[in-house]
């Protein structure tokens, strides 16, 4: 883990969507992308892919490239689909997004959640949708920072100092790069879904694929609330920057209809074959977090969340985040000077403001040399308390939380979280598995109690069963289905 760096897209050249007329299976046509747009993409798209845990290495990727590459040529933008690069994201965190020059994103998490390939098809639809009618450009002077970011920003107000609290809404939230390719408007969101239920009906898929994802985006987003104790206050990353995810799904329903949507392709069988065998949830690569505990086997370190609180596991880092404030941990580079880490961690926080910290103070915590000091500002939301707590693990490596809390609430909120920090022993490294995608074909005498019996999660198997595969509550199974399960393996 790392303090990433922060993605530049201020020079990428967007695209305007092209004239159209009111009927409403003609295909809005965007303006075709040029050299400098596919030279801008291409620059950013290492630098994305480092920031949202790089490539999936399994053949979904090459399927998902496919698919993508089908839909997105119906947008205008090109009409050669090797122009596009559709890539799937190694990433737990329910996501997509494209960027112009013909970049297309979606996280191995989100394929996880979807039941058939027009699914597949209308959520890369949507998101070349965005491009199409450049409403990353419209957006660009009030970017505002997605998912937990925001909240961190929202308590640090527009600056501590100059623009240091903005700085430190970056990396409570993940880098820049989060900012520039989400946060979407209601209305622009509304567009999006418009284009790209018309753009895979002229591929060929069923246009009501559109409003059954949202509907299954729409009960994961609640079953994640009710998971962490935070229903009706805490969403994923998709939720939230794609906006009410329910309210979109009679409205892209309705607009299905305008092209005969239902009926048509959706290639279940063979989408939940390719599926079958990927990663769900945490890479152990990337640390695991299971209930209020992450855990790092590489890294071999553990850390459990005050309750109530939520975490957000990154590439890069680890969020968390409550009613009382935010944290992200992560690390930096280390050269045996602890009082010069936690200062190093606090200048790049502050950036040209300088936070006034005092002295670091050093404790023992599980066995494990540790570092901290706070620093008090004035936001333009009122004045917060920065905390920097860091951790020696060896001569060359150190890892830290930060911390903000506003000033009226106690920053002893974390201090269970600084304190439970320790080593894992080889036993506890060992125990650390992945979670993969099985897909099963219900017998008869299956039921979803049954079924759900096997999945790897100590509470909310039912639950997690139904949503994960699009089955209401009260609705039973047949034999001869296809199901998904998700196992340890």
């Amino acid at each position: 883990m790392k303090i990433t760096n922060t993605l530049l897209l201020a020079g990428v050249a967007f695209l305007a969507i092209g004239a159209t007329n009111k009927d409403p299976n003609a295909l809005p046509l965007a303006q075709q992308m040029t050299a400098g747009d596919k030279a801008a993409g291409a620059k950013a798209h290492p630098q994305i892919l480092e920031e949202f845990g790089g490539l999936y290495a399994g053949p979904q990727s090459a399927y998902v490239a496919k698919v993508g590459q089908k839909v997105a040529v119906q947008s205008g933008l090109s009409n050669a689909q090797g122009d596009f690069t559709v890539s799937l994201l190694n990433s737990s965190v329910n996501n997509a997004f494209a960027i112009p020059g013909g970049y297309i994103y979606a996280t191995r998490q989100l394929l996880g959640l979807m039941n058939n390939e027009a699914e597949l098809a209308s959520v890369l639809g949507h998101e070349t949708g965005h491009v199409a009618a450049r409403h990353s450009k419209k957006r660009s002077n009030r970017a505002t920072l997605g998912g937990l970011g925001a909240m961190a920003a929202t308590i640090l107000g527009a600056a501590i100092g100059g623009d240091a609290g903005a700085k430190l809404g970056q990396q409570l939230g993940g880098s820049l790069a989060q900012s520039l390719v989400l946060g979407f408007s209601r209305a622009q969101e509304y567009q999006a879904d418009d284009l790209g239920v018309s753009y895979i009906a002229k591929a060929g898929y069923d246009s009501m694929a559109s409003s059954t994802m949202l509907a299954s985006l729409a009960a994961q987003t609640a079953l994640e609330s009710r998971i962490q104790g935070q229903e009706g206050k805490s969403t994923p990353a998709w939720a939230s920057t794609h906006p009410d995810p329910a309210s979109r799904v009679t409205r892209a329903a309705q607009k299905s209809a305008a092209f005969g949507g239902a009926g048509k392709f959706t290639n279940r069988d063979g989408f939940l074959a390719a599926l079958d065998g990927i990663m769900y949830d945490d890479d152990p690569k990337q640390g695991v977090i299971d209930g209020a505990t992450f855990r790092h086997p590489d890294l071999k370190l553990s850390f459990t969340a005050p309750t109530g609180f939520a975490m957000q596991n990154g590439a890069q880092a680890v969020t968390i985040s409550g009613s009382g404030g935010q944290a992200q941990f992560t690390g930096a580079a280390y050269n045996g000077n602890l009082s010069g880490y936690v200062d190093a961690v606090f200048k790049a926080v502050g950036g040209q403001t300088q936070l006034s910290y005092g002295d670091v103070r050093t404790t023992d915590v599980n066995g494990i040399k540790a570092g901290y000091a706070s620093a008090s500002a004035n936001t333009q939301s009122g004045a917060v308390v920065v905390t920097v707590f860091a951790y020696e693990f060896s001569p060359t490596s150190a890892f830290h939380f930060i911390a903000i809390t506003p000033s009226n609430s106690s920053p002893a909120i974390f201090d269970g979280l600084f304190r439970s920090m320790k080593r894992l022993t080889a036993q506890e490294v060992a125990a650390i598995r992945p979670r993969r995608i099985e897909v099963v074909t219900v017998r008869s005498g299956d039921t979803v109690a049954s079924l759900s019996g096997k999945m790897a999660y100590a509470s909310y198997r039912e639950e997690r069963f139904r949503v994960l595969n699009a089955v209401p509550a009260g609705a039973a199974l047949k034999p001869g289905q296809k199901v998904k399960l998700v196992v340890f393996g």
